[in-house]
């Protein structure tokens, strides 16, 4: 071996860790990443206007410096440099270096803070190479660690490490700070043979989506007590406790896959996954980003969530943790964050940044750059926007989402802030995306990414709007849409803010923006999500509360406008307005979405930004479930649940509300008129689908707007199915409704009525034992009634 003097010729000319085939490196087609081929690794990074790139190769993810290392050579048709070496073990660990425009190679450049070679932080291109700033690879299949973690903090440095400009670290200039040390390494990754199942290909309209973190899905000590606190509940007797050392991973995330099929969901959806910087997020105090939107490593399951953290030990976890929902019929959707990176955008000055990966390699093939260079807020408002006029961005996008697809087996993906990926420099104002879809500038990733999703069978769906504009019902034919209309008419109509027509037509299905995008099934019908109130906290609370002490708070930003009410402070009320929110979600034309603990009435005391939140208030208190009175369990802290819920008049020590959701859920999954793909009240959809029809209270008279009190019948005749009435009173006092008459040996039956009176009987009954109803039946103030039609 050469010596350490001599840069990219550290390394064994033979055996083991030496270089193969290195003439034909210039023309190789080794895919992106590192790939085994036989017994020797392929290595292959983007970049097109690197000057050298060098591969390094580490004994251990921190603390020494690179053990082995050997320039990349470039494929000058398609900008990609790549290697090839021989004898490299699973589990290796591995990195970059590079050098360009900017910072030419020069000879007396050595690890441990150069300045040999630097000419500007960033040039008059707006290039920012800078060999003492190791890069990990962008296609990873695992990443060694974060930024910033435990260790790193605990030996007395910060991610300051990684500034460029003429800052000061520790006595160094910041741009000659050598990050090798504590940078974080790509993972070389064996490939396994860990099954994800059968996948479920679940039609669209079928999927009922339960949206959930990870950690907060199983880290509450109450997870590892499921048996005891489901028993006697029918249809939860497969649910078994989630081991305690399994408890907020991919494996506890698996236990719950037959307690969300016992509770009738059919997809659960998980915030993000993919490797991002949460290392040091606290569990004891208010801290870094629970929630995880700001990814690192687009192919890395996120170390911190998996319970083996052995090289390969996240993928395997996660592949084992999506079988379990596949072996249930259930799938498996990801929160991906495609829009921009954690590398974060100039710290303070145009010269400073702290690249990591992506910026690292080519920032101005990757990152959206204003005229001076800086990297932009844009549409994100996050300061590094993707730039997806570049190939390389959209190909990083298209290959993350086929690996995750093909190898980690999922079947679906919600993509946040989703039209940044159809923003162009050229194109990118609101009056670009026209209102008229036949005007639609069709992004050729958004349609490519729609070819992805037809060819997968996998749901793609847009959180439909940015900070540039609001696109929801404007996105590509095969798209879903996370759909705000909804959410805000639902609200303002259910605390009696009488806007009738909006509120119909999005129980109908957003006609208007999604009858020629595919149908009803393409619109997310949700009424909360994971940033803002959970949907007891819609009932419970005037205003956002987010300063509360820990473990509820405090957190910054959110929402100040809400619609949400307080239900004037009764307990009963609230618990009757939940029911009714279910009632007309479940019921709804469209693809229904709840947040991890709804079922049961989960609280953060009306905080409804808590992404700095990693505790009690964000994780699922399963003991809610056993118990009329969730919210007087002791939190283990100070700091008590406020007592939204009150107590439900049930006679047995159980959760009201957890048993009526479960009842919904299954009401809508044993339907077939209630999933739907067509609107059967349209001329164009005549015959074969199903139609809904609205009236006043008399069910004869046509709405007149501001009206509160709606009769609807959901036709199922035309698709084999039973008539379902809903009879919804948002006015205060009791109204009288008209039931239409029934067909020959028809009969309407009484399934739900969600007003207090009916709690002790959990407001809902089954075909056999609802009451019969003829001619007339009052409805409470603020409460549903929904019959079905049986003979």
């Amino acid at each position: 071996m050469k010596s350490e003097s001599e840069i990219g010729q550290n390394h064994p000319q033979s055996g083991n860790y030496a270089p193969l085939d290195s003439h034909l490196w210039a023309d190789a087609t080794y895919p992106l990443g590192a790939h085994y081929r036989g017994d020797s690794v392929t290595f292959a990074v983007y970049s097109k206007n690197a000057s050298q790139i060098l591969l390094e190769i580490y004994d251990r993810p921190t603390g020494e410096n690179a053990k082995y290392d050997y320039w990349l050579t470039k494929n000058p048709n398609d900008d990609i440099w790549r290697a090839k070496i021989a004898g490299i073990p699973h589990g290796s660990y591995y990195a970059f270096r590079c050098w360009g425009p900017n910072w030419q190679f020069d000879q007396k450049w050595q690890r441990g803070h150069s300045n040999a070679g630097f000419r500007a932080d960033v040039d008059d291109f707006g290039h920012r190479f800078n060999p003492n700033k190791v890069l990990f690879d962008p296609y990873a299949r695992e990443l060694s660690h974060d930024l910033e973690t435990p260790a790193m903090i605990a030996a007395g440095e910060n991610a300051g490490i990684y500034a460029t400009g003429e800052g000061d670290y520790k006595g160094v200039i910041r741009r000659q700070y050598d990050t090798g040390k504590w940078s974080p390494k790509g993972i070389v990754i064996a490939p396994d043979g860990t099954s994800t199942g059968i996948r479920p290909r679940l039609a669209a309209e079928k999927a009922i989506i339960y949206e959930a973190h990870v950690r907060g899905l199983s880290n509450h000590p109450s997870a590892s007590r499921l048996e005891n606190i489901l028993k006697g509940i029918t249809g939860f007797e497969e649910v078994a406790n989630v081991p305690d050392q399994y408890r907020g991973t991919y494996a506890g995330a698996g236990y719950m896959a037959k307690y969300l099929k016992a509770l009738g969901f059919t997809t659960i959806e998980l915030l993000p996954v993919q490797e991002t910087a949460n290392d040091n997020n606290p569990d004891d105090r208010p801290g870094g980003n629970y929630w995880g939107y700001m990814t690192f490593g687009y192919f890395a399951p996120d170390r911190r969530y998996a319970y083996d953290r052995s090289p390969g030990g996240p993928t395997r976890e996660f592949k084992a943790m999506v079988k379990a929902f596949h072996d249930q019929g259930m799938e498996v959707y990801l929160d991906v964050v495609y829009n921009h990176t954690g590398e974060g955008g100039n710290w303070g000055s145009n010269d400073v940044t702290g690249f990591v990966s992506f910026g690292g390699f080519d920032v101005v093939e990757y990152y959206q750059l204003s005229d001076e260079h800086y990297l932009v807020d844009g549409a994100t408002g996050c300061g590094n926007q993707l730039n997806f006029s570049h190939i390389v961005t959209c190909n990083l996008v298209l290959d993350s989402l086929i690996y995750w697809l093909e190898t980690m087996g999922v079947d679906g993906f919600r993509f946040d802030l989703a039209p940044v990926l159809g923003r162009t420099p050229s194109s990118h104002e609101r009056e670009d995306w026209h209102k008229q879809k036949q005007f639609f500038p069709k992004h050729p990733l958004l349609e490519k990414i729609e070819q992805l999703g037809k060819k997968y069978d996998a749901e793609m769906i847009a959180e439909a709007w940015d900070i540039w504009g609001y696109e929801v019902g404007n996105f590509p034919t095969g798209w879903g849409e996370w759909n705000g209309r909804y959410r805000d008419a639902i609200r303002r109509f259910c605390k009696g803010d009488g806007n009738t027509f909006k509120f119909i037509e999005q129980v109908n299905g957003d006609y208007h923006n999604f009858h020629d995008q595919g149908g009803p099934h393409k619109s997310i019908s949700f009424i909360v999500a994971h940033d803002g109130f959970t949907l007891m906290d819609l009932v419970s609370y005037n205003n956002k509360n987010n300063l509360n002490p820990w473990p509820f708070g405090p957190s910054d930003g959110g929402n100040n406008n809400n619609d949400s009410w307080d239900s004037g402070g009764n307990q009963a009320l609230r618990r009757q307005r939940l029911r009714n929110f279910w009632t007309i979600q479940f019921l709804s034309r469209g693809v229904p979405m709840t947040v991890w603990g709804d079922e049961f009435g989960r609280t953060q005391n009306g905080n409804n930004n808590p992404y700095n939140i990693d505790s009690v208030a964000t994780w699922n208190n399963y003991d809610m479930i056993a118990t009329r009175s969730p919210h007087l369990l002791p939190t283990g802290y100070r700091e008590a649940y406020h007592n939204n819920f009150g107590t439900g008049t049930n006679q047995e020590e159980r959760n009201p509300l957890f048993i009526f959701a479960a009842y919904i859920a299954h009401l809508r999954n044993n339907h077939i008129a209630l999933k739907q793909r067509r609107y059967g009240d349209m001329v164009l959809d005549a015959g074969n689908s199903v139609t809904y029809l609205f009236k006043k209270p008399d069910g004869v008279s046509d709405l007149t707007a501001h009206a509160r009190c709606i009769w609807f019948l959901i036709d199922g005749s035309a698709v084999g199915d039973h008539d379902f009435l809903v009879l919804i009173n948002m006015y205060h006092l009791p109204v009288d409704f008209r039931l239409p008459s029934p067909g020959n040996n028809y009969r309407w039956v009484r399934l739900i009525d969600t007003a207090a009176w009916a709690e002790t009987n959990y407001n809902c009954w089954s075909v056999e034992q609802g009451a019969v109803i003829a001619d007339r039946y009052k409805v409470n103030g603020f409460s549903i009634v929904v019959l079905e039609e049986i003979n």
